[in-house]
C-alpha cells in the first residue's frame, strides 16, 4: 500500500494537484487498541495539535481495516457518526442485521437466507458522499455472492448516472484507439476510420482497408460491395433519353411515310426524293443509335454504340452534302453552255454517298481490329462507387471517327453557305446551312461538357448531343417541306414553285 501511494504521488498524471497521505496503526489483534486507533484517526489526535479551529476537510477521509470482522463492525458504528467509510480489504465472515433487528451471521459456506442493501461511498471535492445503492446480497439465490439488481439501483442526484472509473470509454466498431501522448494508457481518443477502412471490434488499435470492389459502410464497421453506376433504363435520366430517342425515330419514319405518300408532288421531286428518303432512314438510325449508349456496358454494346454512331452520322452528313452539291450544280447548269448535271447524275450521287460512308466503315474496322472499345470499371472519380463505362480503346480510332464526321460537316456547311443566295423556290441551301450550323454548335459544345461530366453523366452528355443534332437536322430540313405538303397544298404545285402563282392567293 505504501509503495502504491508513493507511486501515485510521484505521477502527476494520475491525481494532479492531489497528494495522498496515510497513517498506519497496529491493532495488536485487540479491540480496545483498534478503537483507540480509530478515535485517533477521527479526531486527528497526535503528539502535537496544530489546528484548533476544527474547520475544513477532516484529516482522514477513509479507514482501511480492521481485518477482523468483529472489530470492523464495532469501529464502523463509531465511524458512521462522522460519515467516514470503513473499507474492508478482504472478507471472510460477515455479520448482518436484517430488517427485524435480528442478527444473521454466515460464512462462505453458510446457507442462511438474508437480503441486505449494499451501500457504496465515493470521495468528492466536498468530502465523502453517498452515490448509490448498489444492489442486494441474497444468500439463498446467489450462494453468498454479491449480485446487482439494476431495477433496485438508486443513484444520487449529484451523479445521475454510473460514475466513470476510467479515463476514456471504449472505442466502438468503426473507430480506432489513439493514445494520448504523455497520459496513461487508459487515456485515449477514438478516431473514426477513414473512408474505405473499417474496424469491426471494440477498442481496435487500427483500421483495416477494404479490398477490391468493396467499400466501407456508413458506420465504418464492415466492408460492402461498392455501388455500380451506369446510365440505366431504370433511372429517370435513362427513361427520358430513351423516350426522346424512340420519339425521334418514330418522327423520322413518319416524315418518311409522308414523303413516300406524296412522292409525286413537286415539293418532294424538286428536293431530290431519293436522297431525302435515304437521309430520313439515316436519321432514324441516328436516333436509334442513342439507345446503344443506355444500359449496362458489355463488349458487344461498347463496340456497337460507336460503330453505329459513326456510320449513321456519316451516312446522314453524306446525303446532305450530296444534296448541297446537286443544288449548286443544278443552278450552274442553267447557265448558257454548261451541263454539269450529266456528270453528277443519280448514279454518281449514290456512289458519292457510298464512298463517303465506306471510308468511315474502314476506319471503324481498323479501330475494332486493333484496339476495340470495351467495358471498364472506373473508380478514379468516386472511391465509393464503381462507374461502369465503355473504354474507347484506341484514342486514335475514336478521334478519327469523330474527326471524319466533323470534316464532312464543315465541308457541307461551307458548301451550303456559299449556295444560300441562289433562287429560293428550288433552293434548300438555306435550310441545310441552318441545320449544319446547329449540328456544329452542338458538337463543339459537346467536347468541354463531355470532358467535365463525371460518371454516368458523361454518357448522358454524349446521348444528348446525338439527339440534339439529329433533331436539329430533322426539323431544319424537313419541317418547312412537311408544312407545305400537309397544310399548304396550294403551294405544292409546279406553278407555285416556278414563281408564277397568283400573288393574291
Amino acid at each position: 500500500m505504501v509503495f502504491a501511494i508513493e507511486q501515485i504521488n510521484h505521477d502527476p498524471s494520475l491525481l494532479p494537484n492531489v497528494t495522498l497521505g496515510y497513517r498506519i496503526y497496529d491493532n495488536c489483534v485487540k479491540l480496545p487498541v483498534a478503537l483507540k486507533a480509530a478515535s485517533a484517526l477521527i479526531g486527528g489526535l497526535d503528539d502535537t495539535i496544530t489546528d484548533n479551529t476544527c474547520k475544513g476537510t477532516p484529516p482522514v477521509l477513509a479507514i482501511v481495516g480492521d481485518p477482523v470482522s468483529t472489530h470492523a463492525i464495532a469501529i464502523s458504528r463509531i465511524l458512521s457518526l462522522f460519515r467516514i467509510p470503513l473499507l474492508f480489504h478482504y472478507l471472510k465472515k460477515v455479520n448482518f442485521t436484517n430488517n427485524l433487528g435480528e442478527r444473521v451471521a454466515f460464512d462462505e459456506n453458510g446457507d442462511a437466507l438474508a437480503i441486505y442493501d449494499i451501500v457504496n461511498w465515493q470521495r468528492k471535492e466536498d468530502g465523502i458522499v453517498h452515490i448509490k445503492t448498489i444492489g442486494l446480497f441474497d444468500a439463498a439465490n446467489v450462494g453468498n455472492e454479491l449480485s446487482l439488481n439494476e431495477a433496485d439501483m438508486f443513484w444520487n442526484p449529484v451523479f445521475g448516472t454510473v460514475p466513470e472509473s476510467v479515463c476514456s470509454k471504449s472505442c466502438q466498431p468503426g473507430s480506432r484507439k489513439a493514445n494520448r501522448k504523455g497520459e496513461p494508457i487508459c487515456c485515449f481518443d477514438c478516431i473514426p476510420c477513414a473512408e474505405g477502412e473499417i474496424s469491426n471490434q471494440t477498442d481496435s488499435i487500427e483500421c483495416l482497408k477494404c479490398l477490391g470492389d468493396f467499400w466501407s459502410n456508413r458506420g465504418r464497421s464492415q466492408c460492402v460491395l461498392k455501388e455500380i453506376e451506369y446510365l440505366s433504363y431504370d433511372d429517370a435520366m435513362g427513361i427520358t433519353l430513351s423516350t426522346v430517342s424512340a420519339f425521334g425515330a418514330c418522327l423520322s419514319l413518319g416524315v418518311l411515310a409522308v414523303f413516300i405518300y406524296y412522292r409525286n408532288t413537286p415539293v418532294v421531286k424538286a428536293n431530290n426524293s431519293e436522297l431525302s428518303f435515304l437521309l430520313l432512314v439515316s436519321l432514324t438510325f441516328c436516333f436509334l443509335c442513342a439507345l446503344c449508349f443506355i444500359g449496362q456496358p458489355s463488349h458487344l454494346t461498347c463496340m456497337l454504340r460507336h460503330v453505329v454512331f459513326g456510320i449513321s452520322f456519316v451516312l446522314c452528313i453524306s446525303c446532305i452534302l450530296v444534296k448541297t452539291i446537286v443544288v449548286i450544280m443544278a443552278f450552274k447548269s442553267t447557265l448558257p453552255g454548261t451541263n454539269l448535271m450529266k456528270w453528277f447524275g443519280v448514279a454518281q450521287q449514290r456512289g458519292t454517298v457510298v464512298f463517303f460512308t465506306l471510308i468511315q466503315s474502314i476506319i471503324c474496322i481498323i479501330w475494332l481490329s486493333t484496339n476495340p472499345p470495351g467495358p471498364l470499371k472506373n473508380t478514379k472519380y468516386q472511391n465509393g462507387k464503381i462507374i461502369f463505362e465503355c473504354n474507347i480503346g484506341s484514342v486514335t480510332g475514336f478521334s478519327s471517327v469523330l474527326g471524319y464526321i466533323g470534316l464532312l460537316a464543315c465541308i457541307c456547311f461551307l458548301s451550303a453557305f456559299l449556295a444560300r443566295k441562289l433562287p429560293d423556290n428550288f433552293n434548300e441551301a438555306k435550310f441545310i446551312t441552318f441545320s449544319m450550323l446547329i449540328f456544329c454548335a452542338v458538337w463543339i459544345t459537346f467536347i468541354p461538357a463531355y470532358v467535365s461530366s463525371p460518371g454516368k453523366y458523361t454518357v448522358a452528355v454524349e446521348v444528348f448531343a446525338i439527339l440534339a443534332s439529329s433533331y436539329g437536322i430533322l426539323f431544319a430540313i424537313f419541317a418547312p417541306k412537311c408544312y407545305i405538303i400537309l397544310f399548304k397544298p396550294e403551294k405544292n404545285t409546279k406553278k407555285a414553285l416556278m414563281g408564277r402563282a397568283d400573288p393574291s392567293k
